[in-house]
Parts: structure tokens; C-alpha cells; sequence
């Protein structure tokens, strides 16, 4: 039997090296947040875990015990069947659970007494998460960052694709939060991760660049939809980072907006729906009137107005308030969004 302890320090760093991340927490927890490469072998599902801890709290912790060894028992066993028979003997597993204890415990006990040279996290998912929040408040720090700031609509998610196909090194933080960044930003038939999931997607991301690049970054608020920037991040892209600001023609970013919200305009319910919250800052008639363009189809009268009177002020004022503490600010003139534009600006901006 081959069972190690192994700490989460040791996991992220690469010193050591396993075929195979077991996460073997429940479901839900698992989709919560894991960490990277992890696979989910749950030792007991949603409801299993929901029973136990029921009986934990209500009765005691032997009985639930004697529950949890029982449902644990089982599930190992078809774990075993399923997800085992065919592994080599030199196969080695890294075992998490929650914190460490009885549930890797168990499947690590098992794999171990089989032969393979099994691990266990020392403090399971916790210690890995304390280690993201930590690296989270240092790791910024070490980039220097070039954000990419200008309107809503004028190209800068398609600049920051333009930039990584040309090598550049990209932080895309609206597609690791599923979600564009305004009030209409949500993407349909797509979830948001939660913010623990979030962390650990920029983490990761971080985590993979060179610090002797750039790393080119679109503008952000401290929140994408519900994920919220970490504070160190945040402050280097507001407070430290020189800004490239895309300037392109209204009726360009019309068209743009057009196309990456196509889906809008198939469900103009969805969006005068997206559209209520404004009533707070523009005034029932001024969003009524917004709501009766969208189910009209009016689109060529709808943008500018959304442009001018709610978008483009909210920028402004954004812009103008961390202007100061900017370390400078570059124009970037753009007459559209086509390829072969944004190609060319990625290529000035990398050179």
C-alpha cells in the first residue's frame, strides 16, 4: 500500500505529478468550483450529502457516520467498476474532497490498498481555494497590462481576439464570466460561473502568461454580471496600466452591436425584459420608448438612442473618472470591425 499526504502548495507548483485529479465531492459542489483538470468521482451525490448532513446536525455524528459509510461503501465500489478496472499499476491519483477528511479518505484508503501509489490533498478544496485567493492579491502585480478601452460596440472583445491570433497574450475576462459586461450582457442559454469558479478561471489565466509581455485586457467595471474582479487586479488595470481607447463611427458599432446581439433580435421580449432595470435611470418613458423600437424591429433607431443617452454617458464618466491616475491614454481610430481592420490594429499594438 502506497497512501501519501500531499499540500496544495506542492499540487499548483508542478513539483509533483499525478495521472488523474479526483475530486470526489458531490455534484454540486464540484460545479461549484474544483480545481484544474479535476475530474468528479463523487463518493455521495447531492442528495446523499443533503441526508448525511441532515443527520449530522439533527441526530449525531456516529450516526451519520454509519449512514455515510454505507452510501460511500457502495458508490466506491461501482467507482472501482466504472472508472478503475482499466488502469495501469502505475497510475497515480491525487484524491480531494471538501477538507481533506473521510470522504478522500476513503477512496484514497481503497486505491492504495489495490496498489497504486495514491495521494491525498491536505486540506482538500479549501486548501487549493485559500491558495488561489492568496496568489490572486500578489499575482497581478507581476504583468504589465495594456487594457483596451472605447464605447460599447466599438470592437474591443473582436480587438482582443485579433490581438491572441496574432500572438499577443490576452486576459478575455467577459469570456471567463460568460457575460458582456453591461445590462445587456447576459449570453443566452449560458450560465455565469460562481464567483469561486470565476477566481480560479483567472487564476489559471494568470497563471499561464509571461510576465516579460504584455498582456492585453479589455476595461472593466469591478463587476461582470455577478463576478466580481479580484481587488488587485482591478486596481493594476484602473490605476497603473497605460489604455489603448477604440475610437469607430456610430453606425460601425450599430453594426457590430448588431451582430454580436443578434439573438436579441429574434426574442425582442428578452430584451425589453434586459431593458426594465434602466427605468430606474432613464425614466419609464424614455425605456417604454426603447421597449416599443425593439418590438417594432426598429434597430437603426434603437442603437444610437441606446448609444447616446444611456451607453456612451455611463463610459464618459467612467473614463473621466480614472483618467488621472492613468499612466496614459492612446487613441486608436478604427473605421470598422471587419478582420482585416482589427488584424492590422492588432498588429500596430503588438509592434
Amino acid at each position: 500500500m502506497s497512501l501519501s499526504q500531499v499540500t496544495a502548495a506542492q499540487v499548483l507548483d508542478g513539483s509533483l505529478k499525478f495521472d488523474a485529479l479526483i475530486d470526489v465531492r458531490s455534484p454540486a459542489e464540484y460545479a461549484e468550483d474544483h480545481l484544474p483538470g479535476a475530474v468528479n468521482w463523487p463518493v455521495l451525490d447531492d442528495a446523499e450529502r443533503a441526508r448525511v448532513g441532515t443527520i449530522y446536525k439533527q441526530v449525531n455524528t456516529f450516526e451519520a457516520r454509519k449512514v455515510g459509510a454505507a452510501l460511500v461503501s457502495r458508490r466506491i465500489a461501482a467507482t472501482l467498476e466504472q472508472f478503475v478496472v482499466d488502469k495501469p499499476r502505475d497510475w497515480r491519483p491525487l484524491v480531494y474532497c471538501w477538507r481533506g477528511g473521510q470522504r478522500s479518505g476513503s477512496l484514497s484508503l481503497v486505491l492504495a490498498q489495490v496498489g497504486f501509489a495514491t495521494a491525498q490533498l491536505a486540506g482538500g478544496y479549501r486548501a487549493f481555494r485559500a491558495q488561489v485567493r492568496e496568489q490572486l492579491a500578489t499575482l497581478p502585480a507581476q504583468f504589465q497590462f495594456t487594457v483596451i478601452g472605447g464605447r460599447t460596440g466599438s470592437g474591443k472583445t473582436r480587438l482582443l481576439q485579433a490581438l491572441r491570433a496574432a500572438g499577443g497574450q490576452v486576459l478575455d475576462l467577459e469570456a471567463l464570466a460568460a457575460h458582456r459586461g453591461s445590462v445587456l450582457g447576459g449570453l443566452p442559454d449560458q450560465d455565469q460561473p460562481t464567483q469561486k469558479r470565476f477566481d480560479s478561471l483567472v487564476w489559471q489565466a494568470l497563471r499561464a502568461f509571461d510576465p516579460a509581455r504584455p498582456v492585453f485586457v479589455e476595461s472593466e467595471s469591478r463587476r461582470i454580471g455577478r463576478c466580481q474582479l479580484p481587488d488587485a487586479l482591478l486596481a493594476r488595470m484602473q490605476d497603473e496600466s497605460p489604455v489603448v481607447v477604440v475610437e469607430m463611427p456610430v453606425a460601425a458599432r450599430c453594426e457590430l452591436l448588431l451582430e454580436d446581439y443578434a439573438f436579441f433580435t429574434q426574442d425582442a421580449d428578452a430584451l425589453c425584459a434586459r431593458l426594465e432595470p434602466l427605468v430606474e435611470l432613464r425614466g419609464k418613458v424614455v425605456v417604454e420608448h426603447w421597449q416599443t423600437l425593439a418590438r417594432a424591429g426598429d434597430w437603426a433607431a434603437l442603437l444610437p438612442d441606446l448609444m447616446r443617452d444611456h451607453y456612451d454617458p455611463l463610459y464618459d464618466r467612467s473614463a473621466k473618472r480614472h483618467a488621472a491616475a492613468r499612466s496614459s491614454i492612446t487613441a486608436l481610430p478604427l473605421r470598422d470591425g471587419r478582420a482585416d481592420t482589427l488584424a492590422a490594429a492588432a498588429a500596430q499594438l503588438l509592434g
